[in-house]
This record gives C-alpha cells, sequence and structure tokens, in this order.
C-alpha cells in the first residue's frame, strides 16, 4: 500500500466524524462577533490603518492566536484516539507497512484538515466583509491575492506547530494531559514573538505572520521585514525533529 493510499484511508475514516464541524465552530466564534459590532473597524484608535483592513486583521487575530492552533490541538488527539478507542491503531499496526508512514499518512491528514479551516476561514471573511459593507455602506472588501496570500503564508506557518502538537499526541497517551499541554503551550505565543527567540517557538509562528502584515496595514506599529534566517533553518529542524520522533513513538504503547 503506497503512501497515498493510506491518507485516502485516513481520509475515509473522518469522513463521517464531526472533525469538519468542529473546525467550523471556531470560524464563526470569530466572525459573527466582527459582524455584530462592525462599527469599532472605524474606531482605530489613533492607528493609521485602514477600517477594511482594521476588520481583516482583528478577525484573523483570534483565529491566528487561539482559534487554529487549538483547533489542531483537539483533532490531533481526535486522530489519535479514533484508532485507540476501537482498536484500529492494533489493526493497522499489523499491516504490512512502517508505522512510520502510517504516522506520516494521519499527519497529512492533519495537515489536510488544516488547510479546510483555513479556506473555512477566508470563505467566512468574504461573507463578513460583504455584510458588514452593506451595514456600514463602506467597501470592507480587500483584494484575494491579499486575502488569500497571507492565509496561504498563516497555513505554511502552521505546519511546524501542527508537527510539535502530533508528536505531543503520539508521545502522551491520555488525552486530556495531551490536550492541556497542547492549549497551555498556545497562551505564551503573544509574549514570545516579542523575543529574540521567536524563532524557536513554533506556536507563534502563524501570529508573528500577522503582525508582520499588520505592521503592513498600520505603518509605523510592527516590524514589517520577516527574519528568514534563523527562521527558516529552525522551523524545518523543529518540523523534522518533531515528526521524526512521532514516528518512533507512534503506536509504541501497542507494540509492547
Amino acid at each position: 500500500m503506497n503512501f497515498f493510499s493510506l491518507v485516502s484511508v485516513e481520509l475515509k475514516k473522518i469522513k463521517q466524524s464531526k472533525i469538519l464541524l468542529i473546525l467550523l465552530v471556531p470560524v464563526l466564534m470569530m466572525w459573527v462577533p466582527g459582524i455584530m459590532n462592525s462599527d469599532f473597524s472605524f474606531d482605530t484608535r489613533g492607528i493609521p490603518i485602514t477600517p477594511e483592513n482594521n476588520f481583516f486583521i482583528q478577525g484573523y487575530m483570534g483565529m491566528v492566536w487561539f482559534m487554529i492552533p487549538a483547533s489542531l490541538v483537539i483533532c490531533t488527539v481526535l486522530l489519535i484516539q479514533t484508532e485507540r478507542s476501537h482498536g484500529g491503531i492494533v489493526k493497522m499496526l499489523s499491516l504490512p507497512v512502517s508505522s512510520a508512514k502510517l504516522c506520516l499518512a494521519k499527519f497529512s491528514v492533519l495537515i489536510l484538515l488544516a488547510s479546510a479551516q483555513m479556506l473555512m476561514t477566508v470563505c467566512a471573511y468574504y461573507i463578513s466583509a460583504a455584510l458588514v459593507s452593506r451595514i456600514q455602506d463602506y467597501d470592507f472588501i480587500l483584494d484575494p491575492l491579499y486575502v488569500c496570500g497571507n492565509t496561504l503564508g498563516i497555513y505554511a506557518g502552521a505546519i511546524p506547530m501542527s508537527a510539535v502538537f502530533w508528536m505531543v499526541a503520539c508521545l502522551i497517551q491520555t488525552p486530556v494531559f495531551s490536550v492541556g499541554i497542547g492549549l497551555a503551550s498556545i497562551v505564551p505565543s503573544v509574549l514570545i514573538i516579542n523575543t529574540k527567540i521567536w524563532f524557536a517557538y513554533p506556536m507563534s509562528y502563524p501570529f508573528y505572520l500577522l503582525m508582520v502584515q499588520y505592521g503592513k496595514a498600520a505603518e509605523g506599529m510592527y516590524d514589517t521585514r520577516i527574519d528568514w534566517l534563523p527562521w527558516l533553518p529552525a522551523a524545518i529542524l523543529i518540523t523534522a525533529a518533531a515528526l521524526a520522533i512521532a514516528c518512533v513513538r507512534f503506536g509504541a504503547a501497542e507494540r509492547k
């Protein structure tokens, strides 16, 4: 069985699950209040930013800081526990397929779920922006290339974080502890992006990228330069190390 076949099997397993609904709920939680309080987009508090950019940044801020990471934490645990609760992981490990390949197939599903949530976020933004434009009689709709480009960047920045969460889920058998550690790791990201070692903390990557865009939209507020060095090498190393550990530990308890 090749890798793509394994991914296809994993996607079929979650087809009837409620994971996509779980991904949709935080998207609605972020954008519905934005619609209801759309007049606040004009209150920039002296910050040199346009209302449409303010609406976009504020809507995405809650998503990249907490909702997207929290969704990834929950999805990682659900993907692991779905197999453990029905003994499916034992059957998987009995197949003539390496456990590392099985692990990477499930991680690929996690990444695909993250992409689905990002697509939901883009759709929710445009629906919200269209509604707010009618309510406020002001054009809040930004260029699709700008919105999709930023969303794609945030998605790419979330991959190292996803790898770390997946590693934690593979290492810790108790789902409560796995979720707790994952959620607790999200909170410091706001503070860490303002330190010199932010590149060593993958949970801060999506928020960092959004703040770079905030700096471009509100001139003089934040640094608009992305420090690719040492960020890119660090991100690649962290992702590779986390996935390597996850592959080694995947199904370790069941193999005993």
